[in-house]
């Protein structure tokens, strides 16, 4: 029989399949969220082994952990040698060794070469082995702050040990939300297909003024490009995204903007910067107005005088005829031929590497789930969540890089 834990194995993904994760937890008052961060490698499909400092267990119980893994939480070296068995360089090793949350105190440690705790016997045995290695730190932001502590993180980056946070805040060094962890992982262990690449994506709607309050703007939400960026970064891109929204992942860099103006004044800046790729996942406004100064009265009929806005995606393409361009086009209500004639002749006009055709009239504007065709020299016909819709247009440029 199989732990109850396991049930949610796989549930999110299977992008950390057959992947053997060990967990370890030092003594922060962090500890608390690896429950939930353990739970979320597992949606993923990985094995997790949790590993705990004694300072941890007085704060959560090792039973916490052991639920939450499904597995028995390593609380002591004994003649099993589980640093050897889980971390030695032989067949049937882990993937990764994470530390989460890790203290001034141990960062400290494997820096300078001390061995005194489990999870310091866990990670400098993973050193050795040349198993990849991630600290989440979290700590009060003035030990963070100490110059000792920045040069002890200094010299473990450059032997290769990836940090993720932390997130100051509150005079806290705090580690950073789940998901954050998460995406790192999945970067860390996916098949980087872009790395070293820079890739753009803008997202969602745009919104033009017509007074102080109101707005012209559509039903996008902006679940598409979100989940585009994501994709990208986790394949190893260096990734910017352009939206009218709040971006939840602290390592995708994240440029607000409102009006369809701003937008392409973000998108040409940064485009000056030597992107590689640039994906047009946003609906940009095709029209806007002369803003009033005040706010116009209620209750009384109003004509809007509309103005058509160029086209963003054939700027850019005028503007950088060698960048690998993708671009969506929405229609309503066509037949399947003619949404993809459509999106193939948009796709030849402006010179696209990549576009995607959608059938909004058939629902996923502004929804979680789509259905597309990704149209390269081939059509591919994807349905489903947005999520498994980003991933199949990641697939498509990778396989065309």
């Amino acid at each position: 029989m199989t732990h109850p834990t396991l049930d949610i194995k796989g549930s999110k993904g299977n992008e950390l399949s057959g992947k053997k994760i060990v967990l370890c937890v030092t003594g922060s008052i962090a500890a608390v969220e690896t429950i939930k961060l353990a739970r979320e490698l597992i949606r993923y499909d990985a094995d997790v082994y949790g590993v705990m400092t004694r300072d941890a267990q007085k704060i959560i119980h090792p039973y916490a952990l052991q639920y939450a893994t499904g597995r028995n939480v390593i609380t002591e070296i004994t003649g099993d040698v589980e640093h050897i068995e889980l971390c030695g360089d032989r067949i049937g090793k882990a993937d990764l060794l994470l530390i989460a949350p890790c203290t001034a105190n141990t960062i400290g440690k494997i820096a300078t070469g001390i061995d005194d705790t489990h999870v310091t016997t866990f990670a400098s045995t993973a050193l050795g082995a040349k198993i990849p290695i991630i600290i989440v730190p979290a700590m009060h932001e003035s030990m963070y702050s100490q110059p000792i502590v920045a040069d002890n993180i200094q010299r473990l980056k450059e032997l290769g040990i990836e940090f993720v946070g932390p997130h100051l805040e509150e005079g806290k060094a705090k580690m950073v939300d789940i998901e954050d962890v998460v995406i790192r992982v999945l970067r860390s262990l996916s098949k980087k297909g872009l790395r070293g690449k820079k890739v753009l994506v803008t997202g969602g709607a745009t919104a033009e003024a017509i007074d102080p309050i109101r707005i012209l703007t559509n039903r996008s939400s902006g679940k598409t490009g979100l989940e585009l960026a994501r994709e990208a970064f986790i394949r190893g891109a260096d990734v910017t995204l352009v939206q009218k929204g709040n971006c939840p992942y602290a390592d995708i860099q994240n440029i607000y903007v409102e009006s369809a103006k701003e937008m392409g004044d973000a998108v040409l800046g940064e485009l000056k910067k030597d992107y590689d790729i640039f994906i047009c996942a946003a609906a940009v406004s095709d029209y806007t107005v002369d803003r009033s100064q005040d706010k116009l009265p209620s209750g009384q009929e109003l004509t809007l005088n509309l103005k058509p806005i160029p086209k963003l995606i054939e700027r850019v393409r005028d503007m950088h005829p060698g960048l690998y361009m993708v671009s969506f086009k929405a229609e309503t209500n066509v037949p399947k031929e003619t949404l993809i004639n459509k999106t193939r002749s948009m796709k030849n006009r402006i010179k696209l590497n990549l576009a995607v055709a959608n059938d909004v009239g058939k629902g996923g504007i502004g929804e979680d789930e789509n259905e597309v065709y990704i149209i390269t020299d081939d059509v591919v016909h994807v349905k489903g969540p947005k999520r498994e819709i980003a991933k199949k247009v990641i697939d498509a440029i990778v396989g065309m890089l």
